[in-house]
């Protein structure tokens, strides 16, 4: 079982997104089983757990794991593809982010552009690295800083795109015969608080009081 798997298919994002199937997905991360015991841990009855797991299996995101018998029948035990998942942009490619639309370092939206670009790039990079059956060499940095105040972060962000910068223009080699070029990305943003609810909590539970009043 992989660690995570990136979503490439817009049918097979669909079938994730539904919430009984996410449940499964969850429930098979775990460790294998059959339709009839998961049907005792979601509540649901075997048939329809059972058709469940087809479409999962059928969109790559469930694998046959082995199978047992049990009195007359022999079940198939099948387990989650991956312990987590992402969905690429590449599932919404007409409307996907484009960060070369707009450019702006202080912009959250073209942060969260950058990122999903990161996201459908990896994506595709370990979905060939895989196909040819190769490791794919990837360096990611990450760490957090308490600032004492803006300007301090303001000081911080200057160091650190001179220093980014200069290091680029140190190694960069665009003539260099059978190189290969990389990109760079480097975030800073404020660090989530624990148990911090989201705007979509936040909007839920909106609305989830206006209509008890």
């Amino acid at each position: 079982m992989l660690d995570v798997t990136v979503i490439e298919d817009p049918e097979a994002a669909a079938v994730s997104l539904d919430p009984i199937r996410a449940r499964l997905l969850a429930e098979l991360a775990a460790g294998p089983a059959s339709a009839a015991m998961l049907a005792g841990q979601v509540g649901l009855p075997r048939q329809k757990v059972n058709y469940h797991l087809k479409t999962l299996e059928r969109h790559g995101l469930v694998e046959l794991a082995g199978e047992r018998r049990k009195g007359n029948v022999t079940e198939r035990l099948m387990r989650a593809t991956a312990a987590s998942y992402v969905i690429s942009p590449l599932a919404l490619a007409a409307v996907q982010p484009d960060p070369d639309r707009f450019r702006d370092q202080l912009s959250a939206r073209w942060l969260l552009a950058l990122g999903a670009r990161l996201v459908r790039d990896v994506g595709q990079l370990i979905t060939g690295a895989a196909k040819a059956r190769k490791r794919l060499a990837t360096y990611a940095l990450d760490g957090e800083v308490r600032f004492a105040s803006a300007a301090e972060r303001a000081a911080f962000i200057q160091e650190l795109t001179a220093g980014v910068t200069a290091l680029i223009r140190k190694y960069d080699a665009p003539d260099t015969e059978g190189g290969r070029d990389h990109r760079i990305v480097v975030a800073v943003h404020p660090t989530l608080k624990q148990n911090e609810p989201t705007e979509q909590t936040k909007l839920t539970e909106q609305t989830e009081q206006t209509e008890l009043e």
